[in-house]
């Protein structure tokens, strides 16, 4: 058996103008969420807190709904993403050089109403905004 190749990230969600929204990244046409995959010996919590922070500069995280999470069904030869649901109260999302790469490893972030991030997103994370909706009582 072999083991499935893990990646963690956040649904970072933060309220404008009353409204809730999630912040996703567009890489090329297609959209996700800061994650990636842990380093060795760091627990996915981590791994989730430190992707967003090298993706989108955002640091100031919290989680007020708890550490609870979601995982994807497996996707792109076995890959499972395990996201937690974030709060952002500020700070600015930028879209930082990534040393491996030399540029971005995003090119466009948004902020957008769950159901907008609906239409956006692959089908493997609708299970993952619906779960989110539940838990800030947007559904």
């Amino acid at each position: 058996m072999t083991v499935a190749k893990r990646s963690a990230g956040l649904v970072v969600m933060r309220q404008f103008d009353g409204q809730w929204r999630c912040l996703v990244l567009r890489v090329y046409r297609n959209w996700d969420y800061p994650k990636g995959q842990p380093e060795p010996g760091e627990e996915l919590l981590q791994t989730a807190l430190r992707e967003t922070t090298e993706e989108t500069g955002l640091s100031e995280l919290e989680f007020p709904w708890g550490e609870d999470y979601r995982e994807t069904a497996p996707y792109s030869k076995g890959k499972v993403a395990r996201l937690y649901l974030a709060l952002s109260h500020h700070g600015e999302v930028s879209l930082p050089v990534s040393p491996e790469l030399g540029r971005p490893e995003h090119h466009e972030f948004r902020w957008v109403p769950l159901g907008a991030a609906h239409e956006l997103m692959p089908s493997r994370f609708w299970p993952i905004l619906q779960w989110a909706q539940d838990v800030i009582g947007t559904g």
